[in-house]
């Protein structure tokens, strides 16, 4: 396993501490929708992604989810692994979208190697933040922007994502995705429809005009 991959100072660590998290490593494979992690009483690990794309979303007590941000290949995933950091909890889901593997670390082991290592430390603390200023950012989005925008933000990510105008996307996901109802997100698509920006059929949404998207959205 290649773990500067994922930590760039890698090599600075102690050998003790790098044989201690190489010890408690281990790779598992999750298919496409199977959920990784559940909820803030779950303390799975951190997550290190090798390969594939993962949803960190919260859900209300109705089940209505919101996308609080992605995870793709070598990303580290701090939030499947909270109890690292004391008197803070996480009611996050971590779910596969498409066929992923990952590298789990003990976060029994993380803690106390983080707790003498200041590389360590400040790389969590690091990711940390990253992590909340994606929140902080999703909450300026829906406090400020209206849903057209937020809309063709999305729209444009995830084909920056896929790498492709034809997104195989349902209207119910898009809507998990940015908190809101499909019924709204099927007449803003219709409107963009009507508009030329978008085509639509079963299943699938493609781009017509990415570049008005982008300046609508941005």
């Amino acid at each position: 396993m290649d773990f500067s991959a994922f930590f760039p100072f890698w090599d600075q660590l102690q050998n003790d501490e790098r044989t201690a998290l190489e010890a408690t490593a281990f790779k598992r494979h999750f298919r496409k929708g199977s959920i990784l992690h559940r909820g803030n009483d779950e303390c799975t690990g951190l997550l290190l992604v090798c390969s594939g794309q993962i949803r960190a979303f919260t859900s209300s007590p109705e089940g209505k989810e919101i996308t609080l941000y992605r995870l793709l290949e070598r990303d580290v995933c701090l939030m499947s692994a909270s109890c690292i950091i004391n008197s803070i909890s996480f009611d996050i889901t971590l779910a596969a979208e498409k066929d992923t593997e990952v590298i789990i670390l003990s976060a029994d082991v993380y803690k106390k190697i983080m707790q003498k290592s200041a590389l360590l430390a400040n790389f969590t603390n690091e990711l940390m933040a990253s992590r909340f200023s994606d929140v902080m950012w999703l909450i300026e989005q829906i406090m400020w922007k209206s849903f057209d925008k937020r809309l063709a933000a999305f729209l444009i990510e995830e084909s920056n994502i896929e790498e492709s105008t034809t997104l195989k996307i349902t209207h119910e996901t898009i809507g998990n995705h940015l908190g809101s109802p499909r019924e709204v997100v099927t007449r803003m698509l219709k409107y963009f429809a009507d508009e030329n920006l978008v085509t639509l059929s079963r299943g699938t949404v493609t781009l017509k005009d990415p570049q008005t998207l982008s300046k609508l959205a941005y």
